[in-house]
């Protein structure tokens, strides 16, 4: 499909796609935003007011899109390649983007979602809105989807620049070791019962991060529960710190392996809500900053996107 101001698809033409989650604007965007995450079913007023006070905490609104179009300025100048940007639950949407690459005159594209590890709960829908998408405003698009890159060696390497830092700072201060808590993203439990890969891709991140660190003992918890009463995957967060608080440990350093950039379970859930929770319990928790931009980042990003274009080019030549 093209437009009268597209240009023709040209299969030797790549761009790349970065996909994530998307965050309201403005607190009056919330309940639409969360009408979309949910597809359409809502949630009760409370647990709207929740949210909305949560993001009126964090300053009103959510950097991620500011970031993540910061993502794709670096990577584009890195691989000299068009980056654009489509986030699944607001603007700019998948199809915005799909739609704009196809007018750019793009044959094919590398889409990769900016969540490491793969959940049918998550990269699962990302892959189905972009589907959609494609077929809808520029099916003779040729994509190659990136499925998880939980275990890439410049991942870890990118995550352990980030940690190592917080850990060190954290252990001149108290001058005496840290623990280090990783933590992700929690899905239901019958997620993972019915075969969902997301926890085992988690704990092998954490398990690689840690061991390139030369850490001998770490943690590993899940954030941001749903509010539903189904069960969730744990460890919590808040179950940790008691433990740590029940040992005397009075400092813990909490890093998130299953984010790159700053966002609302980021900026709310650890910066306020773990903290709060860990300064009632006599514990100062610590958070290493997130990846967002950073060069080492920006070329695990590359790595990837140029080995799928390689594979592609092999496949059809």
């Amino acid at each position: 499909m093209q437009t009268e101001n597209s240009k023709p698809i040209d299969r030797s033409r790549w761009a790349v796609l970065l996909l994530a989650h998307g965050a309201p604007d403005r607190l009056g965007d919330i309940p639409q935003f969360l009408l979309n995450v949910r597809a359409g079913r809502g949630l009760p007023e409370k647990a709207v007011q929740e949210i909305i006070q949560r993001y009126a905490r964090i300053g009103g609104s959510s950097p991620l899109l500011r970031i993540t179009r910061q993502q794709a300025e670096e990577l584009q100048r890195v691989l000299g390649l068009p980056v654009y940007v489509g986030m699944r639950n607001w603007k700019p949407y998948i199809e915005e983007a799909v739609r704009k690459l196809a007018e750019d005159g793009a044959g094919r594209v590398v889409a990769i979602c900016l969540a490491p590890q793969n959940s049918r709960t998550s990269i699962q829908l990302y892959r189905d809105h972009l589907s959609k998408a494609v077929d809808k405003v520029a099916p003779g698009l040729a994509m190659e989807f990136v499925e998880s890159w939980h275990d890439h060696a410049d991942l870890i390497a990118a995550f352990r620049e980030k940690v190592s830092a917080a850990v060190a700072e954290a252990e001149a201060e108290t001058s005496q070791p840290v623990p280090v808590v990783f933590t992700a993203h929690s899905v239901p439990v019958r997620t993972i019962t019915e075969g969902d890969p997301y926890e085992k891709q988690v704990r092998e991140t954490a398990r690689l991060l840690a061991q390139s660190m030369g850490l001998k003992e770490y943690s590993l918890a899940f954030q941001s529960q749903g509010m539903t009463p189904e069960p969730w995957v744990g460890p919590t967060v808040e179950s940790l710190i008691d433990e740590f608080a029940e040992q005397g440990c009075r400092r813990i350093v909490l890093a998130p392996v299953g984010f790159v950039a700053d966002h609302v379970e980021v900026l709310y859930d650890i910066d306020i809500a773990f903290r709060e929770y860990g300064q009632k319990k006599g514990v100062h928790v610590v958070r290493p900053e997130s990846l967002n931009a950073s060069p080492l980042f920006i070329r695990c990003l590359a790595s990837i996107i140029s080995s799928r274009m390689s594979v592609a080019a092999g496949r059809s030549s």
